[in-house]
């Protein structure tokens, strides 16, 4: 696999998710300066994937038509668009639509990335390929709050139109690839994917931790300015979770590829509502942000098998890879963008400890599934049997 490529798409996806982290520790003064409540503070945080849940699908298709390096293209320039825009914004709404161009452009350039990727990829390093690309993610959502703090030390304008920049200088470097590969002619509709229970798993793999995450991101700052902690603090946290997940995610890819998903996912899930079961419990900011770091290295373990076995699933099915990773894409942000502005909502409405509990509660049940083998025979766990319908 060319490894220019690879490093390509991290860069991508690693500003992409720079831009979206930002916003952890600028929250706590987004709430002072705009009067905002929970449920607005929600609103904020799920605007990002509503975008991406809304271009997921046109991003599939557009892959499958115009194939992944126009889309990439077009999806750096929409993403940098927003990232200015939210440098910009002097309002509430126009922050919230700045994060949800940002987050159509993320839709667009995930989906064209992960897919270009696959194509060159070797199906038996597939795992360990889309754990490495997370991996780039996750390392730039923990330069994310670093950058949220900057743009609370220095200005959110000069630091947010810098960042957006990056962003166009990747797409003209990206003029500089040559057109990847063809894929393989797609025999079957994207329709078959809906309709296989191994490619909903893959799904709900990215889905659930996504859920968890979308409550997180706005409950945890907030509760860590409570607890008071200032705004470096509180980056300094969420910087700490992100390097466990990106050490975590490109070796449980590997894992994966040699040992098939479902190991990986029993540990993830079990352990996860575990950690997040213990969220409710610390009275210290340092003591929060240990907790914080065990459940993003422990929900850090569902992404890279969640997307290895979409991906294998549209081979055998006969679909083309963006639609596997627009479904797929989808799943991360309606789980973000729910679990955002339920959590806000509940959070205001009957106190954290709720969403928490609901969490715990679908991590246990998944983990629970992966251990009864009547329960994980919709998993094809390598991906590689006969394509079965629901």
């Amino acid at each position: 696999m060319p490894r220019r490529l690879l490093a390509l798409v991290g860069l991508v996806v690693l500003v992409d998710t720079m831009l979206y982290g930002a916003l952890a520790p600028m929250l706590p003064a987004f709430e002072h300066e705009l009067a905002l409540s929970k449920s607005q503070a929600g609103v904020l945080v799920g605007a990002y994937p509503l975008g991406t849940l809304l271009g997921t699908l046109p991003s599939g298709l557009l892959v499958a038509r115009r194939g992944p390096r126009a889309v990439l293209l077009w999806g750096l320039l929409v993403m940098s668009l927003g990232g200015a825009g939210f440098a910009l914004a002097q309002t509430l709404a126009l922050l919230d639509v700045a994060r949800f161009a940002h987050g159509v452009g993320a839709a667009m350039s995930w989906t064209a990335g992960l897919a270009w990727l696959v194509r060159v990829a070797p199906s038996e390093r597939r795992g360990e390929t889309i754990g490495l690309a997370i991996g780039a993610a996750i390392f730039g959502a923990q330069f994310g709050p670093v950058v949220g703090v900057g743009a609370e030390s220095i200005g959110r304008a000069p630091v947010f139109l810098v960042v957006a920049g990056l962003g166009l200088l990747l797409a003209v470097g990206a003029r500089g690839f040559g057109d990847p590969p063809a894929a393989p002619t797609a025999t079957r509709s994207p329709l078959a994917l809906t309709r296989d229970r191994s490619f909903l798993v893959a799904v709900w793999l990215t889905m659930l931790p996504s859920l968890v995450f979308g409550s997180i991101e706005v409950l945890v700052p907030l509760r860590l300015d409570e607890l008071g902690a200032g705004v470096v603090a509180i980056g300094a946290a969420f910087v700490a979770a992100a390097i466990a997940e990106a050490l975590v995610s490109p070796l449980v890819g590997r894992i994966a590829d040699r040992r098939g998903t479902r190991p990986v996912v029993r540990i993830g899930t079990l352990a996860g509502a575990v950690a997040v079961a213990l969220l409710t419990l610390p009275g210290r900011p340092l003591a929060l942000a240990a907790v914080l770091v065990l459940v993003a290295a422990a929900l850090g373990m569902l992404w890279a098998p969640g997307g290895r076995l979409a991906s294998l699933r549209a081979d055998d099915l006969g679909v083309d890879q963006g639609w596997a990773f627009a479904l797929n894409n989808a799943g991360f942000s309606a789980g973000i963008g729910i679990g955002a502005v339920a959590g806000g909502g509940l959070g205001q409405v009957a106190g954290d400890g709720l969403p928490y509990a609901l969490g715990a509660l679908g991590l246990a049940l998944t983990g629970t599934l992966m251990l009864r083998r009547s329960g994980v025979r919709a998993l094809a766990d390598d991906a590689r049997q006969p394509a079965r319908s629901a």
